[in-house]
């Protein structure tokens, strides 16, 4: 073998691995959120607790063609849980620690919400990128205003995309899902009977 051919081979081996190393930035904000209806709210005052570290999370996951995608869960999602607690109470919150007392006591806050998010993605497709099929699984643990535990709510959704669907909007699977767990994490929310 001459230098100039494993050379070559060399290069060619880096390059495949840099292209197939490489994840494509989509967005997985939601769709739609749920309505918030005024004359039907829960009276209380809720919070959520996101900081600029999560915000900042990204995660990455399998898209086509053996390529993978890249996003920002919390960043992305925090619609999805704002607008899904603003359907069910008077008021809503953002916090940066569970633990500013200050800042629940001042708000009135009756309950926390802290949200631990989960996501993968797939597609079978070996000439396109963009995920078909995108899963979130949503889980908030509850605090009242003195930090003990009250509850624990979950949602899980699944979003898909076709090929023909998602040629203008590469995140449409995960868009689809972002906001079917919006609307579940509302559900879930409604049917607790520790946060009524």
């Amino acid at each position: 073998m001459n230098f100039s051919y494993v050379l070559r081979l060399t290069g060619a081996t880096v390059l495949v691995a840099l292209l197939t190393a490489c994840a494509h930035p989509i967005g997985i904000g939601p769709l739609e959120t749920p309505a918030r209806n005024e004359a039907g709210l829960n009276p209380k005052k809720v919070a959520y607790v996101m900081t600029d570290a999560d915000r900042a999370k990204e995660a990455i996951s399998p898209g086509g063609g053996g390529d993978k995608v890249s996003y920002f869960p919390y960043r992305d999602l925090e619609k999805s849980i704002r607008d899904a607690l603003r359907s069910v109470y008077a008021d809503v919150f953002v916090l940066n620690a569970v633990s500013d007392r200050e800042a629940i006591k001042n708000y009135g806050v009756s309950y926390v919400f802290t949200p631990t998010i989960a996501t993968q993605s797939e597609s079978p497709s070996i000439f396109t990128w963009p995920p078909t099929k995108f899963d979130i699984e949503l889980s908030c643990s509850v605090t009242d205003a003195e930090g003990k535990a009250v509850t624990q709510v979950r949602a899980q959704a699944t979003g898909t995309a076709e090929f023909e669907e998602f040629r203008k909007d590469f995140g449409l699977a995960g868009r689809r899902a972002a906001a079917l767990v919006s609307e579940q994490l509302r559900q879930a929310v409604l049917a607790n009977p520790h946060l009524r």
